[in-house]
């Protein structure tokens, strides 16, 4: 249905249909594969997700426990694009999307359902840019249903190993989502572990400690912890605002190309977290990944004191420990 345009007299029609199939799913409670099909006949007739369109299905998703998987594939893909593409810079999420999406997704303070917490991750992975918050939101929904046993991830008598999933314990989705939410290309760090993320892996394994988990989970913890302390980015994208500024030059061809750039970019300061010394354009990539590379001294009083915090060195430390030395001896034998 993408690329029909109604005419004038047929869109208040679809509005009409949209508003009452609404509240024909609403008094069932249930959404199922025949419901999908006539609600992508309704939404996608401009070729658009309008914010009354928007609100009608995240109001739909609440109301409805029974979904059909078709449904969580159809959300999340309309959602997106409503937040990420119907704004300009397109690809760019802004302020206001961000805390619509967090506002319509927001039960007391936890997203109660699956749906809501794929399109979270989604946005994350499919966005160029979005707001810090976003992301940070998205892993507190993940620490908050492993610190309590409770969420949008758990299920009644999950087992993992010889044991039941239980609070501290983390399940192979949450490890997923997890990978894939620190991963994602939009938010703090593009690709390198931040601060703040290491110190989330931290907490949960500390809860984990004494409790079942996934057999993905040690991975995960262990070559995260090392991207927070040694990976290097070359490459850093642009911001909402330079893209702007980009597109603006795009649809101006008068305007000085040097002077562009210099306006965009002369000011712009590297983030610190993506690299630990000051390298000027003569030294190559390799050399700023072998710089990074390097455990600074304050790296390693951090990491001393999260070991320290409990006041012994547990098996996830002890391979982290490892894991860094064995990358530091590689790296070495690569720049002999």
């Amino acid at each position: 249905m993408v690329g029909f345009t109604p005419s004038k007299s047929e869109k208040p029609t679809m509005t009409a249909s949209l508003t009452a199939l609404a509240a024909e799913l609403t008094q069932r409670a249930e959404i199922g594969p025949e419901d999908v099909l006539a609600l992508r006949r309704l939404v996608w007739h401009d070729g658009g997700v309008n914010t009354a369109e928007a609100d009608t299905l995240m109001a739909l998703n609440s109301a409805c426990p029974v979904r059909s998987p078709e449904w969580i594939d159809y959300f999340v893909e309309v959602m997106c694009d409503h937040v990420i593409h119907q704004q300009q810079p397109t690809g760019y999420v802004d302020d206001a999307k961000a805390q619509w999406l967090m506002q319509a997704i927001d039960h007391d303070g936890k997203v109660d359902s699956l749906a809501e917490l794929e399109l979270l991750v989604k946005v994350l992975e499919t966005a160029n840019s979005v707001p810090q918050a976003l992301k940070a939101y998205a892993l507190m929904q993940i620490e908050a249903a492993v610190v309590t046993g409770e969420g949008p991830t758990r299920k009644t008598g999950l087992m993992v190993g010889n044991g039941l999933l239980d609070k501290g314990a983390i399940n192979d989705t949450e490890v997923e989502l997890l990978r894939r939410v620190i991963y994602a290309q939009a938010g703090d760090g593009h690709y390198i572990v931040s601060r703040d993320e290491a110190e989330l892996l931290f907490r949960l394994k500390d809860a984990n400690l004494n409790a079942g988990h996934s057999a993905q989970w040690p991975d995960l913890f262990v070559k995260a912890i090392a991207n927070h302390m040694m990976a290097h980015a070359a490459y850093q994208p642009l911001t909402r605002e330079e893209q702007q500024n980009l597109d603006a030059y795009a649809a101006d061809t008068s305007v000085s190309v040097l002077r562009f750039a210099s306006r965009v970019f002369g000011h712009r300061t590297p983030d610190a977290r993506l690299s630990k010394t000051v390298l000027d354009n003569s030294v190559s990539d390799d050399a700023a990944a072998m710089a990074d590379a390097v455990v600074t001294h304050a790296e390693r009083t951090w990491l001393d004191a999260r070991i320290d915090a409990d006041g012994a060195q547990d098996v996830l430390e002890t391979q982290l420990l490892n894991f860094i030395r064995r990358e530091q001896q590689e790296k070495s034998r690569y720049s002999a």
